[in-house]
């Protein structure tokens, strides 16, 4: 066995060991869900009140608290699955928490662009909060209609780690850059994908519409 392995084996024990302490204890999934939104928006205050004079510290800050925020995407489902509460209504909640998470971030940073005066950068924030959302919305209303669609590469857990990189080494221009060319092309890969799978196909009138 190699360290790696074991460092990996451990980390998976340790997991498997708060999940179960959370599951006896009988904390509902939802709320565990929740407080991956307050920790994030946590996170969104600290980008906005960053400044010329601390931007560096209060940037990495915010890096570490998203990370933070990692655990509760990593164990409210396990806690779910652990306490035999896994609902319908518990998938749902969490995909909305979710898009409200990642506008959270991006809403940060337009206030910290927008406090420095920084047009550019402002509406560049305000397009990535836009693309982030449409990812999720393009799948989500794709496989509404041909079951999978999971095409595409700039998702939320890569939108999570540019962000952590650019805040831990203040190197938020570039990955802002990043996210919105790679979440536009995933969009639109997605666009064509569920194109491609629907050509040809005709939807089924609503009751009360014309044909």
């Amino acid at each position: 066995m190699t360290w790696t392995s074991a460092f990996g084996r451990g980390c998976g024990v340790l997991l498997d060991s708060i999940v179960r302490r959370l599951a006896l204890a009988r904390i509902n999934p939802n709320v565990l869900t929740f407080l991956g939104l307050v920790v994030n928006t946590i996170a969104a205050f600290l980008f906005g009140y960053a400044n010329g004079d601390n931007q560096a510290r209060m940037f990495r800050y915010a890096g570490l608290v998203i990370i933070a925020s990692g655990f509760f995407d990593l164990v409210d489902g396990r806690v779910a699955r652990a306490s035999n509460k896994v609902t319908k209504f518990g998938g749902f909640f969490d995909s909305v928490i979710d898009r409200y998470s990642d506008a959270s971030q991006f809403l940060g940073l337009l206030v910290f662009y927008a406090r420095g005066d920084r047009f550019f950068y402002v509406v560049l924030s305000a397009f990535c909060m836009i693309s982030a959302i449409m990812v999720s919305y393009s799948r989500a209303r794709a496989e509404s209609l041909i079951g999978s669609c999971r095409v595409g590469f700039m998702e939320r857990p890569e939108r999570l780690v540019l962000v952590i990189i650019g805040a831990l080494f203040n190197r938020m221009g570039p990955v802002l850059w990043i996210i919105a060319i790679l979440s536009t092309i995933t969009v639109i890969h997605r666009i064509r994908y569920t194109w491609t799978r629907t050509e040809g196909i005709a939807l089924e009138p609503k009751t009360g519409q014309a044909a």
